[in-house]
């Protein structure tokens, strides 16, 4: 199973440095039957796309919760065996809990914002709160973020996303 983990450029400094997405049992977001009947296509790019695009939003509540973090979301895709993910509707569509360690070698790709989007999300993470709470202004702001592609990195491309401390010598 394909399954998109969110995280911050923090976070995938972390996981560059460690060399694990994460220990286990951890969040992340897929193809659930949830998600299928949410978004009522059978077009799996489509359900791919919104699993990201779920991914992308719990990249964002990171990012508001860690005031300190570059103001771009993270998703890395990763594929995992399927006994090693198992469906969470209770947050949403499309969430699973990946069980056991996960590899940062296993990942396909690293989607993240451009820098130009910096303000954007900055400004949708601030939000966040407001935004939870149903004010439309607010829900803008979070909207204004979300128009923004993530892009797509190789996994060989990460050291030149975390800047030159990630870079061997």
């Amino acid at each position: 199973m394909r399954v998109y983990v969110p995280l911050t450029l923090p976070g995938l400094a972390e996981a560059y440095r460690t060399g694990e997405l994460g220990a286990g049992p951890f969040t992340a977001h897929g193809v659930t039957p949830a998600l299928r009947e949410w978004y009522r296509s059978e077009d799996v790019e489509e359900l791919e796309y919104a699993a990201l695009g779920g991914a992308a939003l719990a990249s964002l509540r990171l990012l508001a919760a860690d005031a300190a973090a570059p103001r771009r979301r993270v998703v890395v895709a990763v594929d995992v065996p399927d006994r090693a993910a198992s469906a969470d509707p209770a947050p949403g569509p499309g969430v699973v809990r990946v069980d056991g360690p996960v590899r940062l070698d296993r990942a396909a790709a690293v989607h993240v914002d451009a820098p130009d989007a910096e303000a954007d999300v900055a400004s949708a993470a601030d939000a966040l709160p407001a935004a939870d709470g149903g004010d439309d202004s607010a829900r803008a702001a979070v909207d204004g973020a979300e128009e923004h592609e993530l892009l797509w990195y190789a996994t060989q491309e990460i050291p030149n996303l975390l800047g030159p401390a990630a870079r061997p010598d």
